[in-house]
């Protein structure tokens, strides 16, 4: 029962009134500490979960201006999706309200909002560092899912461990994986997909390109290839630089012939209007800088897989040169050498390379190394000479550059693979074919890809 009874003077006595011979208490709780508390307590249990993941997929999906047509993704995944999957969607700074769409969806995306458009390697770059599944899947945001798109899809990559990456055939689209289809209004497409979409491993077909429409692979196979080259401008030809990557794996792509999804169709490229050929040109270019006469290389790393996502994997690591300095985000300078990264104490007097903290994590760690020590072997220390000159690098007079290491020459494929690990600034000499001659041939150097940002 309440007490009614006033103080003197007719006011009520609002003091808070203590129990005989025990301690004061407060009469209202204090909201904010809770609050607080409880925040800190969350921020705790996030940073301890972070490394965690699930058993499903993660499915990114980068977006620019095109609410609508994102809109209609997203809800064919909500309903045609039975397996145990995450949405990502990571918006390229769009001005159309895709930003309070998202905000709008409560639990069911996981999303970040860019403040510029960062392309489409950018954009799935930063989804890929969200990602919590164990398969990781890109998708278009003008897609429409379908009945057992993701089933059929899993089924084929967890078919054979060989297969690095598969992608399902659709309406519109570049090469293999566009087939005819019976309609003509996408109100229509359902219909047709869910009698396409039959579980047949006998309509499976390796192909030697996946357009990076919706592509899906497991985790090991990323922690294998690394993150999406930001050196493509918007987009075109990324996805062509990550097959080429799955297949030095000696990985296979797939394309799962009997999974249909429907593709509008390269919505936003299109709508660079004129813009579009000087950025296809200028991607083009920097495709063929890096992957001229890749072909005879293909399958060379024999093996990308781990144990689990915490462990050490060369993967293309073996392709990358010994005798550089490289740094991550939030990490020091590291001397690699002998499939080892050392850590660089004092001041380095050359520039370092960026990665990736999963490029870097790809050398185990041995002893450090003094700047100084560092300096003298990146400029050749020790070197054997080409033709009666020390070098790092020696240029062949058709152009081709191999880096030397040790008794062992490594061909630099291409131009922006010897500006990539800046091997372009170590002493240079123009020697004759004759004169590597007795060198011992070792794997070539690939071009590390470029990041815009840190990851």
């Amino acid at each position: 029962m309440v007490n009614n009874r006033t103080s003197r003077g007719g006011r009520r006595d609002r003091r808070p009134r203590s129990r005989r011979g025990g301690a004061r208490v407060r009469a209202v709780p204090v909201y904010q500490d809770g609050y607080g508390n409880g925040y800190r307590e969350g921020v705790q249990a996030g940073i301890a979960s972070f490394d965690t993941l699930f058993d499903g997929t993660s499915i990114i999906i980068p977006t620019y201006n095109q609410r609508e047509l994102l809109g209609k993704c997203i809800h064919s995944i909500v309903r045609h999706t039975e397996p145990s999957y995450e949405i990502i969607v990571i918006d390229n700074g769009s001005n159309d309200g895709t930003a309070e769409y998202l905000a709008k969806l409560g639990g069911t995306v996981r999303y970040r909002v860019l403040e510029r458009n960062l392309g489409f390697a950018g954009a799935c770059n930063i989804g890929l560092m969200m990602a919590k599944g164990r398969t990781l899947m890109l998708l278009n945001n003008d897609t429409i899912v379908t009945d057992n798109w993701l089933d059929n899809l899993l089924a084929c990559l967890n078919s054979d461990p060989g297969i690095g990456m598969v992608g399902p055939v659709t309406n519109f689209i570049s090469g293999e994986q566009q087939i005819p289809v019976p309609y003509t209004d996408v109100r229509d497409m359902q219909a047709f997909a869910s009698g396409f979409n039959r579980h047949d491993p006998d309509r499976w077909q390796k192909t030697d390109r996946l357009v990076g429409f919706c592509v899906l692979m497991r985790r090991e196979t990323f922690l294998g290839i690394g993150y999406l080259d930001e050196g493509f401008e918007l987009g075109n030809f990324e996805d062509d630089d990550w097959d080429i990557r799955v297949r030095l794996l000696g990985q296979r792509l797939v394309i799962a012939g009997d999974t249909f999804i429907h593709h509008f169709g390269s919505v936003s490229i299109k709508a660079l209007g004129d813009g579009f050929l000087p950025v296809h040109t200028a991607n083009e270019r920097y495709y063929l800088d890096k992957w001229r006469g890749w072909q005879q290389w293909a399958g060379i790393v024999a093996s990308a897989t781990v144990e689990d996502e915490h462990a050490c994997s060369l993967g293309l690591s073996e392709l990358f040169p010994n005798g550089v300095a490289v740094r991550a985000a939030d990490a020091g300078v590291y001397w690699v050498e002998g499939g080892k990264r050392r850590l660089v104490t004092g001041v380095l007097p050359i520039e370092a390379v960026k990665l990736s903290r999963i490029d870097l994590r790809r050398w185990p760690v041995g002893d450090p190394i003094e700047a100084e020590e560092a300096a003298s072997r990146w400029h050749g220390a020790g070197a054997e000479p080409v033709e009666g000159r020390t070098c790092a690098v020696a240029l062949l007079p058709d152009g081709t550059a191999y880096h030397l290491e040790g008794d062992t020459a490594r061909r630099v494929l291409g131009p922006a693979a010897l500006k990539s690990w800046n091997l372009h600034l170590k002493p240079m000499a123009e020697v004759s074919e004759a004169a590597l001659a007795g060198w011992r041939q070792g794997a070539p150097i690939i071009a590390l890809p470029k990041l815009l940002q840190a990851l």
